[in-house]
């Protein structure tokens, strides 16, 4: 059996969860059948069994609101995968971004098309700030594509309960399988000159943010909250990639005006590599999710793995992440009927945040707890391998 991975994000270019999924994935579903990515960018190489094709982009006399671009870029790309003929049995598709391409080629090639949904565009209404106009298009291609889909893959039960009430789609087509991790890649290590390269003192205890500059993270909510914790502890911030330069303005403003009030705030604007955010991940006494929309949540499962308690909003697909009280502290986070996306009371979400966060870091023996119990789950319950041979299986039931 082949499958054809279509994605956006692929190495070295990965910057979300969505990219962090697809290369573990496609690297243990290698060891099931043959693997060919298409993907964003110009990589071309057949490594581990695993043919990767990159699609550039001239966007030579465009002339398009720059809004528009990513829009118009992705339906370039997904034409380029399939101006190169298709032999896979099935094509698996990776976010918006990738969608038409998959619908091209169930239509064109007449292949069984799966799709795993990350997150769903209908519920980040904030990426109209983002798109402009090309957000109505990308909810539309995203319906299509979901709806016309021979199985869909949710990564969470919450991702699976919005499927089913958003779209018209046979309940059993949509099919339950986790984001993961490498317990071995993600483990605790001893690395305090990757804290002291970045300003950040190892002897002093310190929270931990990891994540892009994004409405769905909540980023500025934490900011916020850090004025109300104590001020004892340092917090780190590896926060890039910001999504627009409306939400990059807010967290310059925000993390200003917390540094002017208090010391230890350190903001690392680039995505750092994954052995610098492993050592961030193991020196940190606590990790703080705050997101206001997530389908899973992998960083809190890269936290565990590397031995961190967490603290994280009482959204989505995190609740089946995190054991509150087990493996870190759930905070919950009210939301108004009338604009679902933010708190219902922003400031009363901070506060909360500060207290559980100041909670653990009071509390050495519960983190320790809390460390040892995160670790255990995440390799019990998360595997990458796991996950590949769920989604094998389920490709051989569509091809035979």
């Amino acid at each position: 059996m082949k499958t054809l991975i279509l994605t956006n994000e692929y190495p070295p270019h990965v910057y979300g969860g969505a990219g962090v999924h697809v290369e573990y994935l496609t690297r243990e579903l290698a060891k099931f059948c043959d693997v060919e990515v298409r993907c964003f960018g110009q990589q071309e190489s057949h490594d581990g069994g695993i043919q990767v094709h990159g699609a550039g982009l001239d966007k030579t006399g465009w002339s398009a609101p720059e809004s528009l671009h990513s829009v118009f870029g992705a339906l370039r790309r997904c034409l380029s995968f399939n101006t190169r003929d298709i032999d896979a049995d099935l094509v698996h598709l990776h976010t918006w971004y990738s969608h038409f391409g998959g619908i091209l080629a169930k239509l064109n090639y007449g292949v069984p098309l799966v799709l795993t949904v990350h997150s769903l565009e209908p519920l980040r209404p904030w990426k109209r700030e983002q798109l402009g106009g090309g957000y109505d298009f990308t909810v539309w291609l995203e319906k299509t594509a979901i709806e016309m889909a021979d199985a869909v893959i949710a990564v969470s039960e919450g991702t699976r309960r919005d499927v089913l009430e958003l779209f018209d789609v046979d309940e059993n087509k949509v099919h339950i399988i986790h984001n993961g991790i490498d317990p071995e890649e993600y483990s605790k290590v001893n690395r305090p000159d990757v804290l002291t390269k970045y300003g950040v003192d190892p002897g002093k205890p310190f929270v931990l943010f990891v994540g892009r500059i994004t409405r769905q993270k909540g980023i500025v909510h934490l900011v916020n909250a850090i004025a109300h914790m104590d001020p004892a502890h340092q917090v780190v911030l590896c926060a890039g990639a910001p999504d627009t330069p409306e939400i990059a303005s807010e967290m310059n403003e925000a993390v200003g005006r917390v540094q002017a009030e208090r010391k230890g705030v350190f903001w690392i604007q680039e995505m750092i590599s994954n052995p610098e955010k492993i050592a961030f991940y193991s020196h940190a006494d606590v990790f703080c999710c705050p997101s206001i929309y997530e389908p899973f949540g992998i960083i809190n499962l890269e936290a565990m793995a590397c031995e961190t308690a967490v603290v994280a909003s009482k959204v989505g697909g995190m609740v089946e992440v995190v054991v509150d009280g087990e493996t870190g502290l759930l905070v919950a986070l009210e939301q108004a009927d009338e604009s679902p996306f933010k708190p219902l009371d922003p400031e009363k979400f901070e506060r909360d945040l500060a207290s559980a966060v100041d909670r653990l870091m009071a509390d050495p023996e519960l983190r320790a707890s809390m460390a040892s119990a995160g670790r255990r789950r995440a390799r019990e319950e998360f595997s990458w391998e796991s996950i590949a041979r769920e989604t094998h299986a389920l490709y051989q039931k569509l091809v035979h």
